[in-house]
């Protein structure tokens, strides 16, 4: 499977090629299990059941980076944070801030559009409790990797600490120059790595949102931030 995200000529194709891989046993299992068995709300959809590509603009201005696709969420629509409770969250923010044209997504064709920003996720398929183990996170990064090589964003923005764990291989093996010791992931944590200013920013998960650990203003600053940095 990296061979094929090394060797991927262009963006779409390697969009293209994530959706056959099968490199993590116990995540191929789960995700298919999910797909068949449903969950009672959405038992009459087809779920997507298959790794989860990148979407939105392909040559972004402003990357977001999060953990991996929800099992009844992306796993099920086809499309990363589309028809779950994190992306009611994100999506709100994104269109109060102008990075998004609608304030929800809820399935791939609903005319949801990124402006000037893309979305990726450092697993690409459903991982069981949400918890990609970390040999599933290395065996993703060839993907990661590609797709940063592709789009080389202004800003990147990165939701939770797996996900800012993940990230810094993936810029080393573009030749990134990056600082030591390595930030520690913080909400509001700014890392400028030459023309790319990367910001931390809490996962907008239910237990962060329920607790208010994360609020709408926390969000909204986080975006509107990144906005500004990328010139938008």
């Amino acid at each position: 499977m990296a061979e094929l995200a090394v060797r991927a000529p262009d963006l779409a194709e390697l969009c293209a090629r994530q959706s056959v891989c099968r490199a993590c046993d116990r995540l191929v299992a789960w995700r298919e299990q999910v797909a068949v068995e449903r969950r009672k709300a959405f038992r009459d959809e087809e779920y997507w059941g298959r790794p989860i590509a990148g979407w939105g603009a392909p040559d972004p201005a402003v990357l977001i980076v999060g953990l991996a696709p929800a099992a009844h969420g992306g796993n099920r629509t086809g499309r990363i944070f589309t028809g779950d409770r994190s992306g009611d969250w994100l999506f709100a923010s994104l269109h109060r801030v102008g990075l998004a044209a609608q304030a929800e997504s809820v399935h791939a064709g609903d005319g949801q559009e990124l402006l000037n920003t893309r979305m990726v996720a450092v697993v690409r398929c459903a991982p069981p409790d949400n918890k990609p183990l970390p040999s599933e996170r290395d065996a993703c990064r060839p993907w990661l990797t590609r797709e940063l090589a592709f789009t080389r964003p202004r800003v990147i923005v990165v939701l939770g600490g797996f996900a800012w764990q993940a990230l810094w291989p993936a810029l080393a093996e573009l030749g990134t120059a990056l600082p030591r010791p390595r930030p520690k992931f913080t909400h509001g944590a700014e890392v400028r790595l030459g023309e790319t200013l990367l910001l931390g920013c809490y996962h907008p998960s239910q237990q962060n949102t329920f607790t208010g650990r994360l609020t709408e203003a926390m969000l909204d600053e986080v975006f509107t931030r990144a906005r500004e940095a990328a010139d938008l």
